[in-house]
Formats: C-alpha cells, sequence, structure tokens
C-alpha cells in the first residue's frame, strides 16, 4: 500500500519550517510521498491577510518543485466555499482508494483538532503524525494522544523534529518592517515575494 503524507497548511507564505518537518516526516515514517495541500478558503482563519489561493499555491510549488518525494494538490484552492479537511481526505481516498494517508500537523493542532469539522472523520480517514515541539513536553502530547485515542480510536504517532522557530505569520511581519527574509524561505519563494511586491504595507 502507498503511503502518502499530507502536509496541509495556509501556506501565507511556506517557509523552511514546513519543508523540513515534511522532509523528516518522511524519512521517520517511511513514507513514499508527501502531498502538500495549500488550504482553499481558511474559514478559521482572519481572511485579511490571506493571499489568494492561486499565489500561496504558486509559492508552494516553488518551494517544494526540486524534491522528487514532494508534490502540490490543488483540490482545496480549485474548491468553492470553505474547505474541510475530512471532505479532501474523502475525495483523496476515492480518488486513491489503495493509499494510506498521514496527516502531519504542529503539537498545537493536537488540542484544536476537536474544533475542526467533523474530527471523528478526520481520524477515521487517516493517520496523524504530530510534531513534537518545546512549548509542549513530550508527556503533555502522549497524554493528549492517548485521549484521542480513547475517544475516537485514532492512530496518533509522535514525530521527532528540530524546533524550528519560523512562522508566516513571522515573514510577513518581517516583510511589513523592511527586514531580511532570505534563508526563511526557499530562494526561489523569496525572488517571488520580492518580485511581487507582497505583504508589503498599504
Amino acid at each position: 500500500m502507498k503511503k502518502v503524507g499530507i502536509m496541509g497548511g495556509t501556506f501565507n507564505p511556506i517557509h523552511i519550517g514546513h519543508l523540513i518537518i515534511a522532509e523528516k516526516a518522511r524519512e521517520q515514517f517511511h513514507l513514499d510521498e508527501i502531498l502538500f495541500i495549500p488550504c482553499g478558503n481558511p474559514y478559521m482563519k482572519d481572511c485579511k491577510e490571506v493571499l489568494p489561493g492561486e499565489v500561496r499555491a504558486e509559492m508552494t510549488k516553488l518551494a517544494t518543485i526540486e524534491n522528487p518525494f514532494f508534490d502540490v494538490s490543488m483540490i482545496e484552492v480549485e474548491k468553492e466555499g470553505n474547505t474541510y479537511t475530512y471532505e479532501t481526505l474523502n475525495s483523496l481516498h476515492d480518488k486513491n482508494p489503495g493509499t494510506e494517508y498521514y496527516f502531519i500537523l504542529g503539537a498545537d493542532s493536537l488540542w484544536a483538532i476537536e474544533n475542526w469539522k467533523a474530527p471523528e472523520k478526520i481520524f477515521a480517514g487517516c493517520n496523524i503524525l504530530a510534531a513534537v515541539r518545546d512549548d509542549k513536553s513530550t508527556a503533555d502530547m502522549e497524554k493528549q494522544i492517548a485521549y484521542l485515542k480513547e475517544k475516537y480510536k485514532a492512530s496518533i504517532f509522535l514525530l521527532h523534529t528540530s524546533n524550528i522557530e519560523i512562522s508566516s505569520s513571522m515573514i510577513r511581519e518581517s516583510v511589513k518592517e523592511g527586514n531580511s527574509i532570505r534563508y526563511l524561505v526557499p530562494d526561489a519563494v523569496y525572488d517571488y515575494i520580492i518580485k511581487n511586491k507582497l505583504y508589503k504595507a498599504d
């Protein structure tokens, strides 16, 4: 059975941290591929700062094109209205019935996922890989994992990665302030942001 990791997110913009976590997930869990899925309408975020899906997807493609194990899906960007993880998983299973999916998320999302639409369907549709972060102890994460496993019969594993203090919001703020974001994003993404004057203050 093919094993595919899913790296979902707003990617506003995608940065080095996303890529490192994805590569670590591929390595630790022997995944055949990592599928990056930029979200379409991020209904749980303030949309005022979110660039159009096509722009975020283009940056994601630029960031991942050199890795033969990375691919980008437009499944959510091309969907009208709100996009929900459980619906995306259903669509992926319909198209690829012989594939096992591993959804990669940050430690904070282990506590937030019950607020997502139909969490029970998310857990039924994939394995979860939760990245360990310094601000969450392994003991706390294991306790939360045990709770979710008991409640939802979820399949959840800890993903051990370097603690990379980079965020998309930090990058956007740096651009607004006129500071360099070189080495925080891949060179191709850096060039795209500069060329298109993205995230500049009004």
